[in-house]
């Protein structure tokens, strides 16, 4: 934009408005510049005007002209057609956007040295460990994995901090911005902070040393009485009623609600927090916490909902309208039962370390541990064949609230992956092993110190092979309509895979990223990010391959030929019904012990009934 200096005759207007001036010649306007709508205003430093010719929408339906009214301002850029009205205290070093309301302000300014929440260092998973995350604007659920699961590899986290700092470092501002269509009212205090277009702040107590990356279509909301220090906060989210959060990375389209409190903690795409509190907390995906006695500290957690004190879930309800969340392994529930699973769907986690006996129950997925006196009994595989699994599966696609263009971080909704599917098949063989160890005329196991009763075990090792047939035959049905059915084209993903908060991946293609940010291959942040979504573009090819070697090992075959194809899609009709009927006797059980409503109930039947629909 083009500025000049201010007429002497827009100087007695000004003057006359009550305004004063540190130095008038220091005032910079733009060529069509009216004095008209500023009152009672005083400028120090340098400052830049632009027009102020339209009205500005304060709350729906309710306009006032723009301009500029008792206030006071120090080296500031103010835009074209901003209402700045009632700042009690001042704003000072800020470049402030076009179309923008700040009205009921008491202070804002940038001071020396401002980092804006950037390349904060924070420890997540160890409140009292040595960092291991480092918050910028462009991060995302993969790369926060990434960095927590390496960051004790020296190389790689050396190689890290120079990537990260040179990505700040190239979009550091050289002070607060305030974007476009920004509207800040009532708030008290906003120091060191960037705020990107159409977000709006309303009744917010303090915002100091933060980054707020809203959009045009994803806007960001902050609400009465928050405080938030030392944090960046991304597209499309919600902080609302007196939310207090510091040297925090809340994702896109994430919801932070209601007194909720958190340090040194991440949150993820879609997730949602209200009431409780978290503490050097990795929040991935569609995480959610409700109530005021939950904590979540040290911990990770995906698609898992926190329920109050050791409940850690709703498992009462299943078919109802309240939230149920997948449990990560090792979970404790109300009745007193761990909940042993991998990461369910799309973003898995670390098992809950705390409350675990041994780590080798995690070897038996989507399985109960209960606690009866001092005996603890395992059901395995039990989840796999609940109502509240199949809910999940269904909700969580149709709850991701990002738009198109902001979806940072990836997120694969497959329930039924190489990765869950490989404990599957490890969990399959073990309680075979303990089958042919101690034969079939036993009253029940022993798995470590775990009890395993002989019923449990049969169901378990059936419940597993439905959801190996149910996996192999989606697989083969997509590879067939794909036209890639026979020898998969790569080796890559034949191997183990691996978790990144949301992206699915084979180790091998881990490593490869290790070794090409150590190599300097990977030059930028955006370089390793493209990596991510380039893995995830070629999962279905990775998932062939390993799902290929997998079916012939499981058929003993050399290779799948038509034929063989027909088995398999034949055995995956059969697991498909075995799995919805093991489902429907879940729902039933439930509504006869009056849980359910009768109409809730018939619903949840008739939607099981349409499954036949996805068999071909």
């Amino acid at each position: 934009m083009e500025y000049r200096l201010l007429k002497d005759e827009e100087i007695a207007i000004l003057e006359n408005h009550g305004c004063t001036a540190e130095d008038w010649t220091a005032i910079n306007v733009a060529e069509d510049f009216r004095p008209d709508h500023i009152h009672n205003t005083s400028f120090y430093g340098e400052v830049y005007l632009g027009v102020f010719e339209r009205n500005i929408e304060v709350t729906k339906g309710f306009f006032k002209h723009t301009g500029i009214f008792r206030s006071t301002l120090r080296n500031v850029i103010i835009g074209d057609n901003c209402l700045i009205e009632n700042v009690a205290g001042y704003i000072n070093n800020y470049t402030i956007g076009d179309d923008c309301l700040i009205s009921n302000l008491s202070i804002m300014e940038t001071t020396e040295g401002a980092t804006y929440g950037q390349g904060n260092l924070i420890s997540v998973l160890n409140e009292a460990g040595d960092g291991n995350a480092i918050l910028f604007s462009n991060l995302n659920s993969q790369f926060a994995a990434f960095m927590v699961k390496h960051f004790h590899d020296k190389a790689i986290k050396e190689c890290i901090r120079r990537l990260i700092n040179e990505d700040i470092e190239r979009n550091m501002p050289e002070r607060g911005i305030i974007g476009n269509n920004v509207k800040i009212t009532g708030t008290k205090e906003i120091t060191n902070t960037v705020v990107m277009d159409n977000c709006e702040i309303s009744g917010a107590s303090r915002i100091s040393d933060c980054s707020i990356m809203s959009g045009p279509n994803d806007s960001v909301y902050i609400g009465t009485g928050v405080i938030c220090e030392n944090s960046i906060i991304s597209n499309g989210s919600s902080i609302i009623n007196s939310v207090k959060i510091q040297d925090c990375f809340v994702g896109e389209a994430c919801q932070l609600a209601n007194g909720f409190t958190a340090s040194q903690s991440v949150f993820f795409a879609n997730s949602y927090m209200s009431n409780g509190e978290a503490c050097a907390a990795f929040c991935g995906p569609f995480s959610a916490s409700h109530h005021k006695s939950s904590l979540l500290i040290g911990c990770q957690f995906s698609f898992y909902n926190a329920g109050s004190a050791t409940n850690f879930s709703n498992h009462a309800y299943k078919m109802g309208p309240i939230h149920y969340g997948f449990l990560e392994r090792g979970t404790k529930t109300a009745s007193g039962a761990y909940v042993l699973m991998p990461a369910n769907i799309g973003a898995f986690s670390v098992c809950f370390g705390k409350l675990m006996h041994h780590p080798d129950t995690r070897d038996l997925p989507f399985s109960y541990l209960i606690s009866y006196n001092d005996d603890m009994y395992l059901v395995p595989g039990r989840n796999i064949t609940t109502v509240g699994l199949y809910r999940d599966i269904k909700k969580w696609p149709k709850r991701d609230k990002r738009t198109q263009g902001s979806q940072k971080s990836i997120v694969n909704f497959d329930w039924l992956s190489p990765y869950t599917v490989g404990e599957i098949v490890r969990g399959k063989r073990i309680l075979e092993r303990l089958r042919l160890a101690s034969g079939d005329n036993v009253s029940r196991y022993n798995y470590h110190e775990y009890i395993i009763n002989v019923s449990s075990l049969r169901k378990g090792i059936k419940y597993y092979d439905i959801a190996l047939r149910i996996y192999m035959g989606a697989v083969l049905k997509r590879a067939m309509k794909g036209g890639y059915f026979g020898e998969p084209t790569t080796k890559v993903g034949r191997g183990n895979w691996t978790d990144l908060s949301g992206l699915l991946l084979p180790e091998s293609e881990e490593q490869r990223l290790i070794e090409d940010i150590k190599s300097g291959q990977l030059r930028t942040i955006l370089e390793v990010i493209d990596r991510f979504e380039e893995i995830n573009s070629h999962y279905r090819e990775y998932q062939w391959a390993w799902t290929y070697r997998m079916m012939t090992d499981y058929y003993g075959l050399k290779q799948i030929t038509e034929e063989d194809a027909e088995r398999i899609r034949q055995d995956y009709v059969a697991a498909r019904r075995a799995w919805i009927a093991e489902i429907r006797k879940d729902a039933v059980k439930e509504y006869e012990m009056g849980d359910v409503e009768e109409e809730v109930f018939k619903n949840f039947v008739g939607q099981l009934d349409h499954e036949i629909d996805y068999e071909d």
